[in-house]
């Protein structure tokens, strides 16, 4: 084969990209990845990674701020915003070339540049350096990832009105912020603002903030947020917006057409995100797209043969875990195996405000409507040993079963660490665990796992600690 024939041309390098990547190279192929701008993608550079650089610096410094609870004395906290957003693009530097270092250790081609699709098997490539080229190969994964979705009349401009892009890199400490949207990437800034004292609004079109997750973990969240001085307005909509030099007035209308106006230094639009299917000659195979997403099967095939799409751009939930999943799977059934699909019901989802909120499966709502009868176990932050310890005391572990089979059907927590928890309940899903097997296994004290054993117990009668 020249050099410009692969087995596997890969269009993107975030997680769902470069995962593939390496996972076809240790069965065997020979992979191209093509990349526009940084190796990892939005996510290593522009999303989960810098996010959490940031919430550390945050929650760290409300820590110190609280010193006194713990019995130390820090004086005069404070924080330099430019050595925190410098720290935060250096862990993301750091990371996109330890990404590098994985491709070419694992002898993945990668070429800079824009690819575009020129019918099945055949990727052109405006290179970085000018250059252009036709790439072919049988097997073509498209893994372009998403951006930011913009509404009319509330359009960013990278100056007062912000995407995550410009929140992640601020030029300035907004002493107050509106935040377009509840979901992780809205409250995630919201929290980190609001911990460095600006005063944060935040705005849901919807009847509740975090409309994904379970209700009651997002009711208790919400009175969280409040008591740490966020305002949070929920049912109502930003109708438009109005910028000077200092300010912007947000337009904000309720469901009953009640009308009020908030002026604030800095807005992040934060509704959502949308697939990046334009520009890459979709339109030059028989590929179908569908609410902005590729249209997939549960292999990542596309209606085109020997075309495939992964991670954002191929739907919900738009995670980087699942586009990773996804890519693995998608390069071993190309490579003749025989991978299980993904089971969408059992990809966790985290959020990395304080306090932090996770996930996995049916909320309670959503199960008593899939028909089930159910048993729900709770337990509290405040009757557990270690969260005491911690001084983490506001938080739940929520389980829920069917009770006819004993079934774990979700798991839903609110409280300090609960993203490093629910990876056992995401695992004892996958195992198909019964609740006699989750009450039977011996968790270790003092920790805070010992509450996922107590909810269970709880979910039938059996909690000891409360």
């Amino acid at each position: 084969m020249a050099e410009n024939t692969f087995d596997v041309i890969i269009i993107g390098s975030g997680p769902g990209g470069y995962v593939t990547a390496i996972r076809g190279a240790q069965l065997g192929l020979k992979v191209c990845v093509v990349e526009k701008t940084h190796l990892g993608g939005i996510c290593l550079n522009w999303g989960c990674i810098p996010t959490k650089a940031l919430l550390r610096s945050a929650e760290i410094f409300h820590t110190m701020t609280h010193a006194d609870d713990y019995g130390l004395s820090a004086k005069s906290v404070g924080f330099d915003l430019k050595k925190v957003v410098k720290r935060s693009r250096g862990i993301s530097d750091q990371l996109n070339k330890g990404v590098g270092f994985l491709l070419k250790k694992n002898k993945v081609a990668v070429i800079d540049g824009e690819a575009k699709l020129n019918g099945p098997g055949k990727v052109d490539v405006a290179g970085n350096d000018g250059n252009k080229q036709t790439l072919t190969a049988k097997h073509v994964i498209v893994a372009t990832g998403a951006r930011p979705r913009t509404l009319p009349g509330l359009e960013p401009d990278g100056k007062q009105v912000w995407t995550y892009f410009e929140a992640l890199v601020p030029d300035t400490m907004p002493k107050s912020l509106l935040v377009i949207g509840s979901g992780a990437i809205g409250i995630e800034f919201a929290s980190f603002f609001n911990t460095l004292g600006a005063k944060v609004t935040v705005i849901e079109v919807l009847e509740r903030i975090l409309p994904v997750e379970d209700a009651e973990i997002a009711a208790l969240a919400h009175k969280q947020f409040e008591s740490q001085g966020m305002t949070i307005i929920t049912g109502a909509r930003v109708t438009g917006l109005k910028k000077t030099k200092a300010s912007v007035t947000a337009a904000v209308e309720d469901a009953d057409g009640n009308k009020t106006e908030i002026k604030v230094e800095r807005v992040i639009s934060a509704v959502g995100v949308q697939g990046n299917i334009e520009g890459i000659g979709l339109e030059t195979t028989k590929v179908k797209t569908d609410c902005g997403g590729i249209v997939v099967d549960e292999f990542s095939r596309t209606n085109e043969p020997g075309v495939y799409a992964i991670g954002d751009v191929a739907g919900p939930p738009l995670l980087a875990h699942k586009a990773e999943h996804e890519g693995v799977i998608c390069i071993e059934k190309i490579a003749g195996l025989s991978p299980h699909p993904l089971d969408k019901g059992q990809v966790p989802g985290c959020t990395y405000c304080h306090p932090q909120i996770a996930s996995v499966g049916l909320t309670e709502n959503a199960a008593r409507k899939a028909g089930h009868v159910l048993k729900v176990g709770r337990f509290p932050f405040f009757a557990n040993g270690k969260a005491i310890a911690l001084g983490e005391v506001d938080g739940l572990v929520k389980t829920v079963f069917d009770a006819k089979t004993g079934q774990l059907l979700g798991a839903h927590l609110v409280g300090t660490e609960v993203t490093e928890l629910i990876q056992g309940f995401v695992v004892a899903m996958g195992l198909e665990t019964t609740e006699e097997e989750l009450m039977h296994a011996i968790f270790p004290h003092p920790t805070l796992s010992e509450m996922m054993h107590e909810s269970v117990l709880d979910a039938f009668g059996r909690a000891i600690h409360i």
